[in-house]
């Protein structure tokens, strides 16, 4: 289900590498709000799980959900999932403020729970979601789709291990969305149920910037919101930026808007430019303007040795899911550390808090 021009219901797929027998990895669906839910299922499938059903209380979700994945028999209620005990996974996309009281559910019950990003939406929130990882021994994990499912940034992943661009400086990412407003729900309009522009999709870039930076925590040194052009929706963040200094003296920038034009063949121009010491990277993650069927997965590289353009769309896959399935088998931390997923939504509760709001000006 790869919606190009809505990225509300984009899903991408890839091809079946399972890493586990058929029915040793079985998980779930439970909050189905969000569309991103989609593509969450679709890598972990590919990975070798097994979606067993699925629940959401609202029967417009469940009939979308049911379209998808026809061959899935739906849970009756919350209950039933959280109480089978072959279901080691709770897949979730529900409401962002609703994500954390989920979650806290899900461990609660047993089982490791894996959100769609924001993760959630408050400092508190956080906070009782590090407790009770600590107190169950589960895991809550977050799908960063935009570094773990766009093979342009696995990829570029593999560039810096292996040297390719030397110590990582700075990353600047550019997140803007289409808005497509008549196909949000009402919640997305409200500040307290979405969580605001930076904690939103700002967390995809912040993410990134701990990624490829290799840092462990970093200081937001400035961060700004805007509701510049939609003022039929008081309460929305249309344009987010922030500058975060990281630990190890790398610097991190990034700007997300819902700015993106109707003519763009895209749901957003998602580019990301990564500094070393001994090159530099750009990704062009979705597309490449102005250049019509030229699909995403594009990245530049130039460095002391070569000046290379990758076109990667197909060739690398999504190797995060499979190796969050055996972490939960294997109790281990490679696919993403429970830190590293919580620091992300951190820094970007962050910077939403602190972030001076600038006033439009005609």
């Amino acid at each position: 289900m790869a919606n190009i021009s809505d990225g509300a219901i984009y899903a991408p797929k890839g091809k079946p590498n399972p890493v586990v027998k058929k029915g040793e990895f079985v998980f779930s669906a439970l909050g189905l709000y969000h569309g991103h839910i989609y593509g969450i299922c679709n890598g972990l499938i590919e990975a070798g799980g097994i979606l067993k059903n699925y629940y959401d209380p609202n029967p417009v979700y469940m009939a979308s959900f049911t379209k998808q994945f026809p061959g899935v028999k739906p849970a009756d209620s919350e209950e039933e999932i959280l109480g089978d005990k072959e279901i080691i996974l709770v897949a979730g996309a529900t409401k962002t403020s609703e994500r954390c009281a989920l979650g806290l559910r899900v461990m609660a019950a047993g089982k490791d729970y894996f959100t769609d990003k924001a993760p959630l939406t408050t400092l508190e929130q956080l906070e009782a979601a590090r407790a009770a990882v600590r107190t169950t021994g589960k895991k809550y994990a977050v799908y960063y789709s935009e570094r773990i499912h766009v093979e342009s940034a696995v990829f570029a992943g593999e560039l810096i291990e292996q040297g390719a661009i030397g110590r990582v400086l700075q990353v600047i990412g550019f997140g803007p969305h289409r808005l497509a407003a008549p196909n949000r729900p009402d919640w997305f309009f409200i500040k307290k149920d979405y969580g605001g522009i930076l904690c939103d999709i700002g967390s995809h870039n912040m993410e990134q910037i701990l990624y490829y930076t290799g840092a462990q925590d970093g200081k937001v040194v400035s961060s700004q919101i805007a509701n510049y052009n939609h003022s039929q929706y008081p309460e929305l963040d249309d344009f987010g930026d922030c500058q975060i200094l990281l630990d190890n003296n790398a610097t991190g920038y990034f700007r997300v808007d819902w700015f993106t034009p109707d003519g763009l063949q895209m749901w957003g121009d998602g580019r990301l430019f990564i500094l070393g010491t001994e090159g530099f990277i750009e990704q062009r993650k979705y597309m490449n303007l102005g250049i019509k069927d030229a699909g995403g997965g594009h990245v530049f590289l130039a460095n002391g040795k070569e000046e290379t353009y990758y076109h990667v769309e197909g060739k690398v896959g999504y190797p995060f899911f499979g190796q969050l399935i055996l972490d939960c088998l294997n109790r281990t931390e490679n696919a993403m550390t429970q830190e590293h997923a919580f620091k992300a939504a951190e820094l970007s509760l962050i910077a939403q808090r602190d972030a001076v709001v600038l006033e439009p000006k005609q």
